[in-house]
């Protein structure tokens, strides 16, 4: 690898699995490195990038931080990435590395494979995939009801296509992977923790190398300086997507939707999150996050959902001037009715 290069890390990894609290870890734990951090959502509020301008890590001040919003990375890699990627290269103080947060349903391929672009290619390398799974969700089957069932059924009939979108999405973020960060260890046993190894690997065709994390604490000298290049061997790692594509199928993300729902105050925290577990679970919402406005509270509070599981956790004082309110990110699959889950959060405030 030209030593000139700056290293690129892409974090991937499915909805919830803790990218943005590994990447808060990192940044804090960076040993005076510049970092420049991109981060692409999926919807139209800016949840990951706010939770990390919070931070308050030196080496990566705001301005370092540059949010993608409201398109898939990977779809949207000329039209955005590439010109952000150019004026991070034009800066008088360049970075020293370069993390970057695809979203959850984002395909880390088709952003590996843009770095072979002639501008990005000469100044920067990927220094490696990083996938992050969410350890307990797997555990729990999150992805397949019955693999075993499925496999059968394939063997009967190669015709029958059993794999929903979400499975096919954590195949292919697993296929793109350097490293494995096998996440929320501490929510599972021993002999789940096999299971969901056996998982993990079950799926891919490739062995990259598997860890075990616990709330997204990883080393940074364990995640940054992998030195792989691996816009050299992308082609070796295309998704499902990319091998549909071949046979002249767009790629879309039609499977999935979100949408903001904006509150005011909340006076009884603890109750409305509870609330929100059976909406959740009533509207197979696969993720929920953003922040609450909890009445006399200086801080705001932060919360993300996988399921029914909620983590909340005070971020960071309420600025002065800064407009008080709860924005909540709900996502789901396509099916999911809106107007309703919109309509029951509401009533939790209005109640």
């Amino acid at each position: 690898m030209n030593q000139q290069k700056i290293p690129a890390t892409v974090i991937t990894g499915f909805l919830g699995a803790g990218k943005t609290t590994m990447i808060r870890s990192l940044l804090t734990n960076a040993a005076g490195k510049k970092i420049a951090l991109i981060i692409n959502e999926f919807g139209d509020l800016g949840v990951d990038g706010e939770v990390l301008k919070g931070c308050g890590a030196e080496n990566c001040s705001e301005d370092d931080i540059i949010e993608l919003t409201n398109g898939c990375i990977c779809c949207t890699v000329a039209d955005d990435f590439i010109p952000t990627m150019t004026k991070l290269l034009e800066r008088e103080q360049r970075p020293d590395h370069i993390v970057i947060e695809t979203s959850g349903l984002a395909l880390p391929q088709p952003l590996v494979a843009a770095f072979n672009w002639p501008d990005i290619r000469t100044q920067v390398t990927v220094d490696g995939v990083i996938t992050v799974v969410d350890s307990a969700a797997v555990a729990a089957g999150r992805f397949a009801d019955d693999h075993d069932a499925v496999e059968a059924a394939r063997v009967e009939d190669d015709s029958l296509d059993h794999e929903s979108p979400i499975e096919e999405l954590f195949e292919d973020q697993l296929t793109c992977a350097d490293l494995i960060v096998l996440n929320k260890t501490d929510l599972i046993d021993g002999d789940g923790l096999g299971r969901v190894k056996n998982e993990v690997a079950s799926r891919i065709a490739r062995k990259p190398v598997m860890i075990e994390a616990r709330n997204g604490e990883v080393p940074a000298g364990v995640l940054l300086g992998l030195g792989i290049g691996t816009e050299d061997d992308i082609a070796n790692r295309k998704s499902h997507h990319e091998l549909e594509h071949e046979e002249g199928a767009p790629h879309d993300h039609d499977e999935f939707d979100s949408f903001v729902v904006e509150l005011g105050a909340v006076s009884d925290p603890t109750g409305f999150i509870e609330k929100l577990k059976g909406i959740i679970a009533e509207h197979d919402v696969l993720r929920l996050k953003g922040f609450i406005d909890v009445s006399g509270k200086p801080m705001r509070l932060q919360l993300q959902a996988v399921g029914s599981r909620i983590d909340q956790y005070f971020d960071r004082a309420w600025a002065a001037g800064e407009a008080r309110r709860t924005r909540l990110v709900v996502i789901g699959l396509h099916e999911m009715n809106q107007d309703a889950v919109r309509k029951a959060i509401e009533a939790l405030v209005q109640g």
